[in-house]
């Protein structure tokens, strides 16, 4: 049974679809005037997990992830380029599926675009005006009424009198309450802008992913996800426009993906504190920094750290080493998966809100188990670590041949060796010498020579 986390009710929820044989999930995507940084990596690689564990649930899952192409910062980046927005946008959305690529992320079903989404937005917008939730400012500017709206606040749990409270009055827009939002701005000066019903302008972010989303899911569907960031006030003013166009729900479960840390601070490109995916890919491959990003749970702080990634990059070896140098043995793995339960634990950790850090440790009890019986019931070990691989491939890693991973790439640091090292001297202690072997072997893969003294160990490069 799954239960997901609805950020909606506060609460888990048994998930229960719409419609069992079509499962619609929408997630917001990436704004592109930029390389993708670590927050937008952690949002990118679990929803991957999220749509790889429904399609393991439900026949069909129709997964959407927009693209904002026109925007402020798009607009302003452009200018700063002296560079043609179209150009700006198509190079970043190429750089993004390059990252992707890198992280193992599954394409998703459709990437709408906002600026394909024109004729959507129109007819929402003009459905608005209809209903009474919007109106045209003096300057030609729509603005979306949020007071008109009575269910406003009800994702975010905030109240409109301690939002007035808060606001800033701008004297240079004609909102009626400082609350409203735009839904289509008029054109400026040097900017892009498109025909309307009501003049030359472009489209306001928040109405873009509402008319995306009722475009390819309909009124109603059943997962919206993103960043934590955009529960408010992003998520919020899509619920407003959708359910105030449609007089219906617009989605039953709203999930959001923690904020990546550094330095005990939010990471984002606001506070210029971030690191783009790129950079961290300099010095770690990719299904490390996805390990990285699955090793928290995905409502949890992920704390980003050279010392945490190289705990991941020290973890995901103990897993390819488990399964290094053992064939396949496909008559074995039915007997395994019942005899040790393992897939089932695996499965039930990924049904319980998508607990990755449970289903991680998981796969490293299936891991120990190999090293066990590698010398005791090669058989046995070879059903075990194809079952480990299998499992693995649920959420997106253990997929590299063995031998090529643990083979490439830079040298192993001191430190990443004195701890496969402490690691080895435990293994020998608890008697499991399949284990200590495995490690040796590894260390020797990277150019690594062992010598076992009377009091320690030491190790010498080749």
């Amino acid at each position: 049974m799954l239960k997901i986390y609805n950020t909606l009710s506060r609460q888990k929820q048994e998930f229960r679809p719409i419609n069992a044989d079509k499962i619609g999930i929408y997630v917001c995507g990436m704004t592109v005037y930029d390389y993708c940084h670590i927050g937008h990596a952690r949002v990118l690689v679990m929803f991957d997990v999220i749509v790889r564990h429904l399609r393991r649930n439900f026949s069909s899952v129709e997964y959407v992830r927009n693209i904002t192409d026109i925007d402020d910062k798009i607009i302003q980046r452009a200018l700063e380029n002296n560079e043609e927005i179209s150009a700006l946008t198509q190079r970043f959305i190429d750089e993004m599926h390059e990252d992707e690529m890198a992280l193992n992320i599954l394409p998703p079903d459709l990437e709408p675009r906002a600026t394909d989404a024109l004729e959507q937005i129109f007819y929402m917008i003009k459905s608005l005006l209809d209903k009474g939730f919007a109106y045209q400012g003096k300057g030609g500017d729509v603005y979306y009424s949020v007071r008109n709206f009575q269910d406003y606040g009800k994702l975010s749990g905030k109240n409109l009198d301690e939002l007035q409270a808060g606001s800033r009055v701008d004297i240079e827009t004609d909102k009626k309450d400082p609350l409203d939002f735009v839904l289509w701005k008029m054109a400026k000066a040097h900017e892009p802008s498109w025909k309307s019903p009501w003049g030359k302008g472009r489209p306001g972010w928040h109405i873009e992913c509402s008319a995306m989303a009722n475009h390819h899911l309909g009124n109603h569907f059943d997962i919206h996800g993103g960043g934590a960031d955009l529960t408010f006030p992003h998520h919020e003013n899509e619920i407003a426009q959708s359910e105030g166009a449609n007089n219906c729900t617009f989605v039953n479960t709203w999930m959001h993906v923690g904020f990546v840390n550094f330095n005990d601070e939010k990471m984002s490109k606001s506070l210029n504190n971030f690191f783009t995916i790129r950079e961290v890919l300099q010095k770690f491959d990719g299904e490390t920094l996805r390990y990285f990003i699955l090793s928290s749970h995905y409502r949890s702080p992920l704390n980003f750290s050279n010392e945490n990634l190289d705990k991941a990059a020290a973890a995901l070896k103990r897993l390819y080493t488990a399964v290094r140098g053992l064939g396949s043995s496909i008559s074995a793995m039915t007997e395994v998966s019942q005899r040790f339960d393992f897939e089932l634990r695996f499965t039930q950790a990924l049904d319980d809100d998508f607990n990755t850090p449970i289903a991680l440790s998981v796969l490293f009890e299936l891991a120990k188990m190999v090293n066990s019986q590698r010398q005791k019931d090669l058989e046995q070990a070879q059903a075990l670590a194809q079952l480990l691989i299998k499992l693995g491939g649920y959420i997106g890693i253990l997929q590299t041949d063995s031998e090529e991973f643990l083979t490439r790439g830079a040298e192993l640091s001191d430190a990443e060796i004195d701890a496969k090292i402490q690691l080895r001297n435990q293994a020998k202690l608890d008697k499991n010498f399949a284990a200590a072997d495995a490690i040796r072997d590894e260390l020797i893969q990277f150019g690594i020579i062992l010598e076992d003294g009377k009091n320690a160990t030491t190790w010498r490069r080749k």
